[in-house]
């Protein structure tokens, strides 16, 4: 059975192509439109993946990450930053915050469930 993913993703657009992705691939989908919805999501439903943007509208995806982290949810949980910030740097600070991955966006329709699922797996691998 797949796992069942959580996404935490303000932008529309951003938010149907990922979900449309995993749907497509028989993943079960989640999704939450700002941070605070997606922390009270994740801490309820425990999902084993959270995508997670930087840039939202009510809390900053690094906050939220943190309290992801730090608050309950399951070590196992494997979470993704998946963001336009692309700058030196970028990458460091959301592994920083707890991300175990982070896919740049525009993402690429016919890699990124493959980039998903090989962050994961790398997770519970350790």
């Amino acid at each position: 059975m797949k796992p069942t993913v959580l996404i935490i993703e303000d932008n529309e657009k951003n938010m149907y192509m990922l979900a449309y992705l995993l749907e497509k691939s028989n993943y079960k989908v989640h999704k939450t439109y700002n941070g605070l919805d997606g922390l009270n999501f994740a801490h309820k439903h425990h999902p084993q993946i959270i995508l997670l943007d930087i840039q939202l509208p009510d809390m900053d995806g690094h906050e939220i990450c943190v309290k992801l982290r730090h608050n309950g949810l399951p070590k196992s949980t494997t979470i993704i930053a998946v963001t336009s910030y692309a700058m030196g740097g970028d990458k460091e600070k959301a592994m920083e915050a707890g991300a175990d991955g982070y896919i740049e966006k525009p993402i690429n329709p016919d890699t990124f469930v493959y980039q998903m699922e090989s962050i994961h797996g790398a997770k519970q691998q350790n």
